[in-house]
């Protein structure tokens, strides 16, 4: 993983992360929309996790077969939690995929909205198969669920063999000068988001830990949740995270520091709003029951 992130990427292409583990995503400079579907492949059978909306489709699929496997070799499509950004281009895989066994893997509440981007796959929860997908081969991935994060549905999956997390919404970013691999200065990892350090001559949007922080803050339900979430993320015996978007990240000493920021990131979701209460002045009902009496 060192040595590709010190290429000259060639983001028209797939980029290999691993062995038969591939970047399919794109970067759209002329809308700074940003995404990245994974695929997953296993000899002849292929998994695609988080495929994109229905205008990512044409460049997903051209990076899909660069890699040299046929659409009908995909057998599963993962989707991670139920946004129109990862699932828009259903009808279209369902097409070129063109096979009776594909399978939609998700979270039952997840599959109450994908189901209308559906028209022929089958659909199967992660409980059904104890939260884990296994190859022919035997290979597996694993299925963790992070409720809440950013909804009721949301997870990430797992790679024994590659060690990667799919982190879903989970450590993704806001989109600025974006790059594939973060990759962050000493300087940057002496940041706490709020403040600076001294030496940083970066302004707030360009700040790579304050644009993760900045995501979090507006896509995360609630501290709770986003602690929950990192909670998980500590179990999991990773190398790389994979998010769904923003940069992936590979560095260890990166990874330690966005845990710590983002287990104790206050202000985030529904907390921006009502803070530290715990519960409504039932006083304010009143108005409310006298209304009504007078009806």
């Amino acid at each position: 993983m060192s040595n590709i992130t010190n290429m000259n990427l060639d983001y028209s292409k797939p980029v290999k992360l691993a062995e038969e583990v591939y970047w399919v995503g794109f970067r759209d400079r002329e809308t700074g929309t940003q995404a990245n579907p994974y695929l997953i492949l296993d000899g002849d059978e292929g998994v695609v996790i988080d495929s994109g909306s229905r205008s990512a489709f044409p460049t997903v699929m051209m990076k899909i077969m660069q890699t040299g496997i046929a659409p009908s070799a995909i057998t599963g499509l993962i989707y991670q939690n139920n946004d129109a950004r990862l699932c828009g281009s259903i009808p279209h895989l369902e097409s070129i995929i063109d096979r009776g066994d594909l399978k939609i893997l998700s979270d039952p509440i997840n599959h109450m909205f994908i189901r209308h981007y559906s028209q022929s796959a089958s659909f199967v929860s992660l409980a059904e198969i104890d939260y884990e997908f296994h190859f022919r081969s035997g290979r597996t991935l694993k299925f963790i669920k992070i409720p809440y994060a950013p909804s009721s549905g949301s997870f990430m999956t797992f790679d024994p063999e590659s060690e990667i997390l799919f982190s879903s919404d989970l450590f993704s970013s806001y989109v600025s000068d974006w790059t594939l691999f973060l990759d962050l200065p000493s300087r940057c990892r002496r940041c706490r988001g709020d403040s600076h350090p001294h030496d940083c001559d970066r302004d707030e949007e360009d700040c790579p830990v304050k644009r993760i922080l900045s995501y979090h803050r507006e896509i995360m339900t609630s501290e709770r949740a986003l602690k929950h979430a990192i909670d998980q993320v500590s179990g999991i015996p990773f190398k790389t995270i994979a998010p769904q978007q923003g940069s992936i990240i590979h560095n260890a000493e990166d990874v330690l520091i966005l845990c710590e920021l983002l287990s104790t990131l206050r202000g985030v979701g529904i907390d921006s709003i009502v803070g530290d209460r715990s519960f409504y002045d039932l006083g304010n009902i009143r108005p409310i029951r006298e209304r009504m009496v007078r009806l």
